[in-house]
């Protein structure tokens, strides 16, 4: 994985913790935070999220392309606001030099962004993928058809990140029936900070020195 260019994080589903895993690495990585696509303000965003829990500076965050007013797939919110989601001025965005910038999609790879485009199209562009997957049971199959997706479309997996309390059996299939790398666990945190963020990234082996 370049230290210099985009990382883009994903998950399974919804709610896996892929905002968590995202803030880790934006932390870790001294990198740039950026969720192109936002579906859901209230109460929090997920930019405001993470820059309250690193503590970094305004100046690592990206604005937002689009920021839908409800928590829904990003077609379908914004639809609500009458207007459809354009992928080529999120394409051209200029990314900071310098450092990694860390992407964050929304929802899972095959949610729809608008009437052509999927959530993966997104994922293909701002490559290399970590891909955030639950622990727990249930994980297999959506962890699995994910991986199966991004390889048919010949996106690079730089690996998955674990979410949850440990479940070595599921770690072990992920990587044997994936073929993948799993980076490491963030375990469930009672107090999400900078802290605690930096200590789950060091508990991944991003294993920088090469790509899948």
């Amino acid at each position: 994985m370049s230290l210099s260019g985009p990382l883009f994080v994903t998950g399974t589903d919804t709610d896996v913790g892929k905002t968590v895993v995202a803030a880790a690495l934006t932390i870790g990585l001294d990198a740039y935070y950026w969720k192109p696509i936002q579906a859901g303000l209230s109460p929090s965003t997920d930019t405001e999220r993470v820059r309250e829990w690193t503590g970094l500076p305004h100046r690592r965050f990206l604005p937002e392309a689009y920021r839908l007013r409800e928590p829904m797939s990003p077609h379908a919110a914004a639809a609500i606001e009458g207007i459809t989601i354009d992928l080529e001025p999120i394409y051209e965005t200029f990314l900071p030099a310098g450092a990694p910038t860390v992407v964050e999609g929304a929802g899972g790879l095959m949610v729809p962004i608008n009437d052509e485009s999927l959530m993966v199209d997104l994922a293909a562009h701002f490559a290399p993928v970590i891909l955030v997957a639950r622990t727990s049971l249930g994980t297999l199959n959506h962890t699995l058809l994910s991986i199966s997706e991004l390889r048919r479309r010949s996106i690079p997996i730089h690996g998955v990140v674990l979410n949850g309390e440990e479940h070595e059996s599921n770690r072990r299939a992920i990587e044997k029936y994936g073929d993948v790398m799993v980076l490491g666990r963030v375990p469930p945190l009672e107090i999400i900070s900078a802290k605690s963020l930096r200590g789950a990234f060091e508990g991944l082996d991003l294993q920088l020195d090469r790509g899948r």
